[in-house]
């Protein structure tokens, strides 16, 4: 994605949409699938290992792509959910039933999508800006949460906090890289 940080720290808004999506091969080499991103987040597979999904964060998207695992190719992306109304999407972790955990940077909470995309659940935020999130714990019944710094004065020093809640659905464990 374009660089939105200047050498003081400080942010500049993103004018350009130059966010790709690629995958990283065991022998070194990167392949390009999608291009024309604002800010690729959300970097998921399903349950199966059949779909993924990513988003851009700066049209309030996420896509959904078929998963050739004999050719390790996607299809076109589709849409798997837009325009929610409560902030951008940000990071997401899968669970065991299929459904995507999302969090809402700038929306409080984090939405959990059926596997057609439709909204499944809200979770409301200790925070404005939850941003990512991973299943752990000893039965993957435990969604760790992170925050982003926000400028609301009612949080104070949450940003850059760690959460945990406990849930009721299995999550999936983090895809790891193997050579």
């Amino acid at each position: 994605m374009q660089n939105n940080v200047r050498s003081d720290g400080s942010t500049t808004p993103i004018t350009e949409n130059l966010g790709e999506l690629l995958s990283l091969h065991a022998d070194g080499k990167t392949q390009v699938w999608h291009t024309r991103i604002g800010i690729t987040n959300t970097v998921e597979w399903s349950p199966a290992g059949d779909h993924l999904f990513f988003g851009d964060t700066l049209l309030n998207r996420i896509y959904v792509a078929d998963f050739d695992s004999v050719r390790s190719s996607i299809s076109q992306p589709a849409t798997f959910t837009e325009e929610f109304p409560r902030g951008l999407p940000d990071g997401s972790a899968m669970d065991s039933q299929g459904y995507l955990w999302n969090c809402r940077y700038g929306g409080g909470c984090i939405v959990r999508f059926a596997p057609d995309g439709s909204e499944a659940e809200v979770i409301e935020s200790l925070v404005k800006n939850p941003a990512t999130c991973a299943f752990g714990g000893r039965e993957l019944k435990t969604l760790y949460i992170t925050s982003a710094a926000s400028s609301d004065p009612g949080e104070k020093d949450l940003g850059g906090t760690l959460f945990g809640m406990d849930v009721e659905i299995t999550g999936l464990p983090s895809n790891r890289f193997r050579l």
